[in-house]
């Protein structure tokens, strides 16, 4: 098992380093001068060749590539992220006072989505073809079609406006995150609902199972005994490749609910070019990724020792 651990945090940081390359060589690819966008975005108009000169030598933008790379892979690894280009503050402290609402929207997001796919699923195997089964598979297609903003701008009309239920500006407590968290959880409630239904059906046409149900077994302890652990697997590696999508949608679903988390502050940055707000933003998602891919990785190899001699 340790061996295993070792391969797979090998991995993650081969995946950390690639994603952050990846970002550096957009960032020396996209068209303007970073400079003059600096200038601009703390309010000056007509900028003088002298100061947009000093802005660059005072960033290293003259710097050879190679230095550049060495300073962006060297602020990653002590957390410097960079400094706003509309605030002059860094981006690691702009991000920190707004992490715990981010955090707070996705964890609860996270955790609708788990139960409620597993819900979803669990109903629709135990009577596949049936109402439930047909229900369900509506109600998730429903969801993957519809996009996350449209469930959050009818939520806000019918439930918040018309009804009186919640606030139509959150503050960023778990008092007001009910909404949200279901507005930015359905589209994985309904694949992920999807993926296991898929999963418990291909475990129940195993031969083992009709051994169990030969031997007694009945319907429910087939499916959660038997089924269930064996398509726990696949449910399990689809939920740490989507958990970073939360994040990532996050920006949309904050910014219809008002919620004064890091997506909704860089939809700001995005409209503003405020380019190291974005950028720390993607490097956030892409950490957040690789951390809960390597956390199901190692779950994975845990139940399954098949996965442990793979890694050696």
């Amino acid at each position: 098992m340790v061996r295993t651990v070792l391969h797979r945090l090998g991995q993650a940081g081969v995946t950390l380093l690639g994603g952050a390359l990846v970002v550096f060589v957009l960032l020396q690819v996209t068209p303007g001068d970073p400079a003059l966008r600096i200038l601009t975005a703390r309010g000056q108009q007509d900028v003088a060749p002298e100061a947009v000169a000093a802005m660059r030598a005072e960033l290293g933008l003259d710097d050879p590539f190679f230095v550049r790379l060495r300073d962006f892979l060297h602020g990653l690894l002590t957390g410097d992220l960079g400094t706003s280009w509309q605030t002059g503050r860094p981006v690691t402290d702009e991000f920190a006072g707004r992490m715990e609402a981010t955090a707070i929207l996705t964890v609860s997001a996270l955790a609708l989505a788990v139960l409620g796919s597993i819900a979803l699923g669990l109903l629709a195997a135990a009577w596949p073809g049936r109402l439930p089964d047909l229900a369900s598979r509506s109600v998730t297609l429903v969801c993957l079609v519809v996009p996350s903003f449209v469930f959050g701008i009818l939520l806000l009309d019918v439930l918040v406006v018309e009804l009186g239920f919640g606030r139509v500006i959150a503050d960023g407590t778990w008092g007001t995150v009910g909404l949200p968290a279901l507005t930015l959880a359905l589209g994985s409630i309904a694949a992920w609902s999807r993926i296991l239904r898929a999963g418990l059906l291909e475990a129940g046409s195993a031969p083992y199972l009709r051994v169990a149900q030969a031997r007694g077994a009945g319907p429910a302890r087939r499916l959660f005994v038997h089924q269930l652990p064996n398509a726990l697997p696949a449910y399990l590696t689809l939920i740490g490749m989507e958990s970073a999508f939360l994040l990532a949608g996050a920006p949309v679903v904050e910014s219809v609910f008002t919620w004064p988390g890091i997506g909704r502050y860089t939809v700001q940055a995005v409209e503003a070019r405020d380019m190291p707000v974005v950028t720390g933003f993607a490097l956030l998602a892409i950490g957040l990724f690789v951390l809960t891919s390597l956390l199901v990785d190692l779950v994975n190899a845990w139940l399954d020792p098949r996965l442990r001699q793979e890694a050696t």
